[in-house]
């Protein structure tokens, strides 16, 4: 029986799993998401256009694989409805290349609300959330009270909606939130219309089947394995399991049907929303890397906060996802850098460490960096590896002696034509 691979972020998100994935897709049948919702952005550039996905797995521009929305992700219909509609001008037939687990549970406009009311009492303590409603939505499946795409099959939906939103509504008022709810419905229950469009199914049977019978699957995962629940710099994070055992409890595959770990990174740092980042760089160089990588986020918008490669923070994502083979993303947006430092050990309350505690507040933590020598050239027209600067070379092997860990793709430009298979 064929396992699963999966393929993750090794950082805080954006590390450039779309592009992968959509590299990745033509030796899959399946790929298929597995935690996180629109709160994700996966851009994939190829034929000159750029294209961003949110909830919809990023090998959907593929004749040949199926696509699957797991019971991990949580699915906001207005947002998923735009999707499809623009997936659909350009010529994909959605229908028959999409399929999503009836377990998946549904953002409605009051998980919305409540997002940006909590926000907004956060005040300057607040996380840096998308508003998407993502952590809302978790937080009523844990509670027992999520409503879930199987429930739309069902006579008394509307039912259970009314029931659901009566509670939020209880909620709001205690956050003096102002909000005119009647605007926001019809076109939610216009993309619950569209929703009903598409197969739904149990995925748990679905893909376990499809590796009984010796078909490939590529779980892909959202945001980054620092931003994780349990594993990420808690509370700024995520509300779902980004690390590799959120495929199984998101998928429904069992830990002995996991084979190759991806692991994806940046050849530097970026962070989006508030919360530690050790490596950051607040300066001119941070500012530099952060407009040659067009470094603003997919779904918000937002300038994103760089900083150089942290390797205690990827040997530690390395270990808690059991990666086997990493793919370094973007290396072509350092070539105007005559030197580029790492980050080797943190000092760490009068210690030197080199490993990721459970505090990394910038009170306690500070880096420690080695300097190497920048390549200085244009790689982005480079084809194959032979053709790779010494000094990037040189990159790639101690980043791999590092985190003893070997690296098999580097990815020097946006568009899937523009990657290194080492």
């Amino acid at each position: 029986m064929l396992k699963a691979d999966v393929l993750l972020g090794l950082q805080w998100g954006d590390e450039g799993k779309g592009k992968i994935v959509d590299v990745l897709t033509p030796k899959y049948d399946f790929i298929a998401r597995f935690q996180g919702g629109p709160n994700a952005g996966h851009t994939l550039e190829f034929n000159g256009i750029k294209h961003v996905l949110h909830t919809i797995p990023s090998g959907i521009f593929h004749p040949t694989a199926l696509n699957i929305v797991g019971n991990g992700v949580v699915i906001d219909p207005v947002i998923f409805k735009k999707e499809v509609d623009a997936l659909t001008k350009m010529g994909v037939d959605v229908k028959s290349k999409l399929l999503i687990s009836k377990r998946a549970h549904l953002i409605l406009p009051t998980h919305r609300l409540l997002d940006a009311a909590s926000e907004t009492s956060k005040g300057k303590n607040k996380i840096g959330s998308t508003l998407k409603g993502i952590g809302p939505t978790y937080m009523d499946k844990t509670g027992r009270n999520g409503l879930r795409i199987g429930d739309i099959e069902g006579n008394d939906f509307k039912e259970k909606y009314n029931v659901l939103v009566e509670k939020h509504k209880h909620l709001l008022a205690h956050h003096k939130f102002e909000y005119n709810l009647a605007e926001l419905e019809p076109a939610w229950f216009e993309g619950i219309e569209a929703l009903k469009q598409l197969q739904f199914i149990d995925t748990e049977h679905y893909l376990n089947n499809a590796m009984s019978s010796g078909k490939r699957i590529l779980a892909e995962g959202a945001q980054g394995s620092l931003l994780d629940i349990d594993f990420g710099s808690y509370p700024f994070v995520t509300s779902s399991n980004t690390v590799c055992s959120g495929a199984c409890s998101g998928l429904g595959i069992a830990p002995n049907r996991i084979g190759n770990v991806i692991g994806i990174f940046k050849a530097y740092c970026t962070r989006v929303g508030s919360g530690p980042f050790p490596t950051e760089l607040e300066d001119e160089v941070g500012e530099k890397i952060r407009q040659i990588g067009r470094e603003f986020g997919s779904t918000t918008g937002r300038p994103r906060r760089t900083g150089w490669l942290d390797i205690p923070a990827l040997k530690y994502a390395i270990m808690i996802n059991g990666v086997t083979e990493l793919m370094m993303m973007k290396a072509d947006i350092l070539s105007d850098f005559d030197v580029i430092k790492v980050c080797t050990h943190y000092n760490y309350k009068g210690k030197k460490i080199d490993y990721l505690p459970y505090d990394i507040d910038p009170k306690f933590l500070s880096p420690v960096y080695e300097d190497l020598k920048g390549w200085g050239c244009d790689l982005t027209k480079f084809t194959k590896k032979e053709e790779m600067p010494k000094e990037l070379v040189a990159y790639v092997k101690y980043i791999e002696a590092a985190v003893k860990t070997p690296m098999t793709i580097v990815s020097i430009g946006p568009d899937r034509k523009q990657t290194i298979m080492l």
